[in-house]
């Protein structure tokens, strides 16, 4: 899935996680990848002042299903660009958000919000990207209008 070669792996495969028993297992990119997935539901901490927050409120719930992290060596250069990260897993310290602060709504998660979306309960994340695109909309038809952070 990912260039093996590559000079900057921003985003890593999951090599050391604990099992049922709590034994730790690893694995490598030329190992059999079988038992990598970090699977099911992880309640997150979320940082106060953040759009996270302002979305979600001061803690997340949400499930995952997949067998890549984003690389904690590249979050320093990340955060000396501008990005934010705004949630954190507790035990292993892995971004499980990120936001660019500044633009309208530039926002990534590690997890699946569409595993809980429905057409009549919408997922928060999904109805906070669809607030700031009217919002975005709205400024843009104006004139002179100046767009600024969008908040849930």
């Amino acid at each position: 899935e990912f260039d093996p070669e590559t000079p900057h792996p921003v985003v890593a495969l999951i090599t050391e996680w604990l099992d049922r028993t709590g034994r730790i297992e690893r694995r490598s990119e030329s190992s059999d990848l079988g038992g990598t997935m970090r699977l099911g539901a992880q309640k997150v901490p979320i940082e106060a002042g953040t759009l996270a927050a302002s979305i979600y409120g001061a803690e997340v719930n949400e499930r995952h299903r997949h067998r890549y992290e984003v690389n904690n060596v590249y979050v320093p250069e990340l955060a000396a660009k501008g990005y934010k990260v705004s949630a954190r897993t507790p035990s292993e310290n892995l971004p499980e958000m990120m936001e660019l602060p500044g633009h309208p709504f530039f926002f990534g998660v590690q997890f699946h919000p569409e595993f809980t979306s429905t057409p009549r309960g919408g997922h928060p994340l999904f109805k906070a990207f669809v607030t700031a695109a009217i919002r975005y909309r709205a400024m843009a038809k104006r004139p002179g209008g100046t767009l600024s952070v969008v908040a849930a």
